[in-house]
């Protein structure tokens, strides 16, 4: 895969992985629109791309993931302007990395706030060193989390325990996340991208369309309007008529180990 260059983030692709660094050190890696703009152009790149099978986000440095939304541009907004902010942020990043067919893993290396946690929200699951800490702090400013923190903090901790993170502004560490269910796994820093390419190598093993298909499947079970279990049948009965699924099965009956196509 060709890597164009950024001004905000890192992309690094090796064996079929793709890990895409957020690089802001002197804001504490903090989103703003423009690096918003850069992480959607990267994940789109790596999803067209047929050689990545997996892909990482992470943070430069030791002390943040995300540290937040860079608030100095958003500080004087209208009420339509902050909409706006919202709408465009949640569509060209946040739903965007939520509904990649290629599983995005989140490496959480420090603070994950506002949006840099609602970005590690938005990947399909989460790892985190054990200096990291999280939190939605937006009601602090006034404001409350706008790129899908109300919805996927309770989705993934429960509603009780974001109602409380969310209007308390406070953070939690990487031990009690990992005991809401919020991360998978805590991991010394230095472990923490092996443990993410670990985990990634487990998952490109499989048949990336069968993956593809089961985080369509998985979505749809908290989409308004969608019937998970009607979109899990429609899923599964097209996984019989891929190369993955017959070159899977048959390994199977041959005991020996499937080579999928990815198709």
């Amino acid at each position: 895969m060709k890597s164009k260059t950024y001004e905000h983030i890192l992309v690094d692709h090796h064996d079929s992985l793709t890990t895409i660094t957020i690089h802001r050190p002197s804001k504490l890696n903090a989103l703003n629109i423009a690096t918003i703009k850069e992480l959607h152009d990267a994940f789109k790149q790596a999803e067209s791309d047929t050689d990545t099978k997996a892909i990482i986000v992470t943070g430069s440095g030791e002390k943040a993931f995300v540290a937040g939304a860079d608030i100095a541009e958003f500080a004087d907004f209208s009420v339509s302007q902050g909409e706006q902010l919202a709408a465009q942020g949640q569509a060209l990043l946040f739903d965007f990395v939520a509904h990649l067919s290629t599983p995005v893993i989140a490496a959480v290396n420090g603070f994950a706030l506002g949006g840099g946690l609602e970005l590690a929200m938005a990947a399909h699951f989460r790892i985190a060193s054990d200096n990291a800490k999280m939190g939605l702090p937006e009601v602090s400013l006034g404001v409350i989390p706008g790129y899908g923190g109300t919805q996927r903090l309770p989705q993934l901790v429960g509603k009780g325990r974001a109602m409380e993170m969310i209007m308390t502004a406070g953070m939690i560490d990487a031990n009690q996340a990992l005991q809401f269910g919020l991360v998978n796994y805590v991991t010394p820093q230095e472990d923490l991208l092996p443990l993410a390419e670990k985990l990634a190598g487990k998952i490109m093993r499989n048949s990336s369309v069968a993956i593809a298909a089961a985080i369509e499947a998985i979505n749809a079970g908290y989409e308004e309007g969608e019937n998970g279990f009607d979109t899990e049948i429609t899923v599964f009965g097209k996984c019989f008529g891929t190369a993955d699924f017959h070159e899977g099965t048959q390994a199977f009956l041959e005991k020996r180990k499937p080579d999928f196509p990815g198709k």
